[in-house]
C-alpha cells in the first residue's frame, strides 16, 4: 500500500510512504485525509479492505497517475507487469490533477 500527501499548501506534498500489508503480518496502513492511496497486489485473488470515515461518493474519486516520475513510487517488480483499469491508465499526473489546497 502507498500513501501520497496531495495537499498543496503542505511541506511534504509529492512525498510517499508505503507498507506491505498482509493477512500473515496482521497490519494496515491508516491513509489521512489529504493524501492518496494506491496499492499493488502481490498474490493472485487478494481481496482489500477499506475502512472509511464517510459513504463512497463517485463525484468525489480522483486518480493520479501510479508512474509519475514527479512522486518516483518505487512499486515492485510483477512477473507479467501491471493490470490497470482505463481509470487508472488515463489518470493526470500529480502537477495536474485536482488535489487538495
Amino acid at each position: 500500500d502507498i500513501a501520497v500527501d496531495i495537499r498543496r499548501a503542505s511541506k511534504t506534498f509529492g512525498k510517499w510512504v508505503a507498507l506491505e500489508v498482509s493477512a500473515e503480518k496482521g497490519n494496515q496502513i491508516l491513509v489521512p485525509k489529504g493524501f492518496a492511496h494506491g496499492f499493488v497486489t502481490l498474490v493472485p485473488d487478494t481481496e482489500v479492505l477499506y475502512k472509511v470515515t464517510d459513504t463512497y461518493s463517485p463525484e468525489h474519486d480522483r486518480s493520479i497517475r501510479f508512474d509519475d516520475p514527479a512522486i518516483g513510487i518505487e512499486w515492485p517488480s510483477l512477473a507479467g507487469g501491471f493490470q490497470l483499469s482505463d481509470e487508472d491508465l488515463k489518470a493526470p499526473t500529480l502537477a495536474t490533477a485536482e488535489v487538495f489546497a
